[in-house]
């Protein structure tokens, strides 16, 4: 399995618990109710990755978002051992750095999303996602849907998109 498919994995399987448990969730990959339209949590929109993810149901993105550092620090504590249960790679509380969210320009990305070949291609050809773009669904995004599994729902929300465009 690539290390994008791994690392896709760990956001929603591995460190998704961190999201439930701050978003009051039960489910690993976030809240699993949501629909392919856009919706409303904690007062955030959703916000549709390259992917399909919803990058507010990401635990790197909430803990960028914790106001309380003691909370925070906490949280990125559960992200460091997600990452080594899942992934078998050691992480400190300060490798887990902050994330604005994957179209973030200039902003702040965690550094394996830098790493992102979906993110790359579909930012270079200047999509608002993978369901913009005319090789939809492409190998690399298959490989990835097939690896994330649909609790995370990116595939059905990227195939709503496609169905209205």
């Amino acid at each position: 399995m690539s290390e994008e498919c791994s690392r896709r994995c760990f956001l929603v399987c591995g460190a998704g618990v961190a999201a439930g448990l701050v978003l009051g969730c039960v489910g690993l990959g976030g809240c699993n109710k949501q629909s392919e339209s856009r919706v409303t949590v904690k007062g955030a929109e959703e916000m549709i990755a390259y992917c399909g993810l919803n990058c507010i149901t990401c635990p790197i993105y909430l803990a960028t978002r914790e106001k309380n550092p003691e909370k925070q620090r906490r949280e990125r504590e559960q992200i460091a051992l997600a990452i080594k249960k899942y992934l078998g790679e050691e992480k400190r509380v300060e490798d887990i750095t902050d994330c604005d969210g994957c179209k973030a320009q200039g902003g702040r990305l965690f550094s394996s999303c830098r790493k992102c070949q979906i993110r790359k291609c579909a930012s270079e050809k200047g999509l608002e996602n993978c369901a913009y773009c005319s090789e939809y669904p492409c190998e690399k995004l298959s490989k990835f849907f097939v690896s994330e599994g649909e609790q995370a729902g990116a595939k059905k929300r990227l195939d709503a998109i496609k169905a209205r465009l």
